[in-house]
């Protein structure tokens, strides 16, 4: 894991190359500003097509009555509202977010919507989650791991704590598979930080969200990270060629609970 207090450890900030102790600020501040209208906008910047991504993610993740789930990164809860009704009054969903802004929005979202009976709420840092070993039968987490700083770390925190066999599903924007593509993307987002001005008064969080984006490994490095921290049977699902990914790893089943 990276050590935050070595001034002499650098990392990306989109583009900026920054001390590795100043990232979880430089990102909280992101979230902190746009959190209020962070679904609005998705919406804008994906054309509506983050909802249909989303339904297959969950569909991938094989949740069933009773599973317990950590939606890491969860913000805005989307996520942890379909996974309430799927895992029933037997399960457990625990929504978490290291930026304490995102989480209230998501913790007032589900509140509204009823569904707080088996949705808990906690503020933490992918990379050295608080939770006992073999604790989840799924991990999911959404446009998140490419904020997080040390992602090696995330990852092996993630295996660490699931269950012999569970699974882990990584959502998140990638690499386009044909060029053309993904220069008529590159064109597309490069307006987001103008939207983001529109809708938010905030160009800036939206000018590191698309940055961000184009610093996050492409399929097959995220794929061989996931190997390394442990995982198997890795593999990805591409998604508008791969505008994004779903990732998948599993905890090898033979780990003793």
């Amino acid at each position: 894991m990276t050590d935050p207090s070595d001034r002499n450890n650098t990392t990306h900030f989109g583009y900026e190359e920054i001390p590795v102790a100043e990232k979880e600020r430089r990102v909280g501040e992101v979230f902190l500003s746009v959190a209020n209208r962070y679904d609005n906008m998705n919406d804008v910047m994906s054309l509506g097509s983050h909802r249909l991504i989303k339904r297959f993610a969950i569909e991938l993740s094989a949740l069933r009555p009773g599973h317990k789930v950590l939606d890491l990164a969860g913000g805005t809860g989307d996520f942890s509202i379909r996974f309430s009704s799927i895992v029933g009054d037997d399960g457990q969903v625990i929504l978490a977010d290291i930026n304490d802004a995102m989480l209230r929005v998501g913790r007032d979202r589900i509140i509204d919507k009823g569904v707080s009976s088996n949705v808990e709420f906690a503020q933490v840092n992918a990379e050295c989650l608080p939770f006992a070993d073999n604790t989840f039968d799924c991990v999911c987490i959404a446009y998140g791991l490419r904020n997080v700083t040390d992602k090696d770390a995330a990852l092996t925190s993630m295996q660490r704590v699931l269950k012999p066999g569970g699974r882990v599903l990584i959502l998140e924007f990638s690499t386009p598979k044909h060029p053309l593509l993904g220069k008529a993307y590159d064109a597309y987002s490069s307006l987001w930080p103008i939207a983001g001005k529109l809708i938010t008064g905030d160009a800036d969080s939206y000018r590191y969200l698309v940055e961000s984006i184009r610093m996050h490994p492409d399929q097959e490095t995220l794929l061989a990270m996931m190997e390394q921290a442990g995982l198997e049977k890795c593999k990805y699902n591409n998604v508008m060629d791969g505008i994004c990914a779903i990732h998948i790893g599993f905890k090898p089943d033979n780990i003793e609970k």
